[in-house]
């Protein structure tokens, strides 16, 4: 049965979608992206761990995030996006963060770069000039990104009071069924966030060892 998504209507119950990891069924795809598109909130697996997502330019979806995460007004969002032509649109690369980008994609990475006024002000971060983004490697998050056309504004699912991210849909729907539209279940996708890189030097730095190798930038 197919529902609208939530809007501010908290006895409402979340979609779930039960979607193969390797080859995700299309029409859930499909019915996934409307429910971004029509303002909901996400729960979607990504090569780290779940995470909520929503349409870049939804600023009341975001503060739903905000609110299930209890976030504060510094947190650091993500752009979830399909390839590096897409991350372009949001980020200045020069040829040697490109040539990084390029070994390092797709990966389990979330990087730092300075941001294009494509950017809303809102989700930069250092004083309004840098963007977190990111290039996942997997192939529901990649479907998904595909049919949606831009990039998911995202949020590693980790709950207030929690040490680790939740990794079992059926506990997601437990915990959050009146608080997001759709949880997309694939089995474990892991716990261990991505590593972090700030790419916005002459140098990268690691700014939170996750899930990703550092063999990329030399590292290790």
């Amino acid at each position: 049965m197919w529902f609208e998504p939530l809007s501010s209507d908290s006895s409402a119950v979340a979609q779930f979608f039960r979607i193969h990891p390797d080859n995700p069924q299309m029409r859930l795809i499909r019915r996934a992206v409307e429910v971004i598109r029509a303002g909901g909130v996400i729960v979607y697996p990504t090569d780290s761990c779940y995470a909520l997502g929503c349409r870049l330019g939804d600023k009341e979806a975001m503060e739903r995030i905000r609110s299930i995460r209890q976030l504060d007004g510094q947190h650091r969002f993500a752009l979830v996006c399909r390839d590096l032509a897409e991350l372009a649109h949001y980020a200045l690369v020069d040829n040697h963060q490109f040539r990084t980008l390029k070994a390092a994609t797709p990966g389990r990475y979330t990087f730092i770069l300075k941001a294009t006024r494509e950017v809303p002000k809102r989700l930069r971060q250092s004083a309004g000039k840098t963007i977190g983004l990111r290039l996942p490697d997997h192939k529901v998050a990649r479907a998904l990104l595909a049919g949606l056309g831009e990039p998911l504004l995202s949020s590693t699912l980790l709950l207030p009071g929690d040490e680790l991210p939740l990794n079992d849909a059926h506990e997601i729907r437990d915990r959050l069924e009146h608080r997001v539209d759709l949880v997309l279940d694939c089995g474990s996708c892991g716990i261990v966030p991505t590593t972090i890189v700030d790419l916005t030097g002459p140098a990268p730095i690691v700014v939170r060892r996750g899930r990703g190798s550092l063999q990329p930038f030399g590292l290790q």
